[in-house]
């Protein structure tokens, strides 16, 4: 690996604007909607029976434009109930942005927000050292398990943590995206950084099936229109391809040979309508108390 290769992780700036050109050019928000309207209404039916309060439990928030989607799901299934909704989120400029979109909207007065400054390991490490640990009703953790050292440690960890009739909801890659698929063939050849692992669907169901945890895992399709990565000197393209590779300025940094093989016709994507698209599919994995 050339030298002057590093990580996206290395560079903040640029590692936001490269996700946002991701969202931008991939239909991530949009599947994770249609999985919010039509499956998560059954799976959270009863979290809230014959309870006062629903307590969710938010692992790395974000902005909180997930989160308030999964609320107006959970307030339509419980109208008439208090929610107490606490997020672990280790940006602070993250916090602020949730902050405001809760500030702007409406049909929030049931709800009370408490955001905590850390990474979930932190949560976790803070929570095991005071030894009587809150139980929720209903826990998520959107596109985070990437940042978790020991998952199965956290698995186990949050899964003891459920109230009765409560779940957890895992959102990551799917084992047949192509993620999956980049990440074995030129993964060895990128950037490594103790920030970020390679985890799908795949691993982490069979991390479920050795802890003996009960799950669903609902796959849906999601793409990434990369065209912009196979044009000279698109910016756009240049920021995808670090998103992609979790390099910065890889198109800048990369050998010859490594950048020669990841851009031709690519596995990991297909030809559709004179687009280019990457398989972004998502797994949806819903764990039972």
């Amino acid at each position: 690996m050339a030298s002057s290769m590093r990580s996206l992780f290395s560079d903040h700036s640029r590692y936001v604007e490269s996700f946002q050109r991701f969202l931008n050019n991939s239909t991530e928000h949009q599947c994770m909607q249609e999985f919010l309207d039509k499956k998560l209404p059954g799976i959270i039916a009863r979290i809230g029976d014959t309870k006062s309060e629903i307590k969710i439990l938010s692992i790395s928030g974000g902005a909180g434009e997930i989160d308030l989607q999964i609320l107006s799901k959970v307030q339509a299934q419980y109208p008439e109930v208090h929610i107490s909704n606490e997020v672990v989120e280790p940006s602070a400029e993250q916090i602020a942005k949730y902050k405001e979109f809760v500030a702007k909207s409406s049909n929030l007065e049931n709800v009370k927000f408490v955001w905590h400054k850390e990474t979930s390991s932190e949560y976790q490490n803070r929570m095991m050292e005071k030894k009587e640990c809150q139980k929720w009703d209903f826990i998520h953790m959107i596109q985070v398990l990437y940042y978790v050292k020991d998952i199965p440690a956290m698995l186990k960890f949050f899964h003891s943590l459920l109230a009765t009739n409560a779940k957890i909801l895992i959102i990551l890659v799917s084992g047949t995206s192509g993620w999956d698929k980049l990440w074995k063939e030129y993964g060895s050849r990128l950037p490594q950084d103790d920030l970020c692992q390679y985890v799908t669907s795949t691993g982490l169901t069979q991390m479920l099936d050795k802890l003996g945890i009960k799950y669903e895992c609902y796959n849906l399709l999601s793409t990434m229109d990369i065209s912009d990565c196979f044009i000279d000197d698109s910016e756009n393209g240049d920021l995808l391809w670090d998103f992609l590779t979790e390099t910065c300025n890889f198109n800048r940094t990369a050998p010859p040979n490594l950048k020669a093989e990841i851009k031709k016709e690519p596995e990991f994507s297909v030809r559709k309508d004179g687009k280019v698209l990457f398989n972004n599919s998502l797994s949806f994995i819903v764990v039972e108390a």
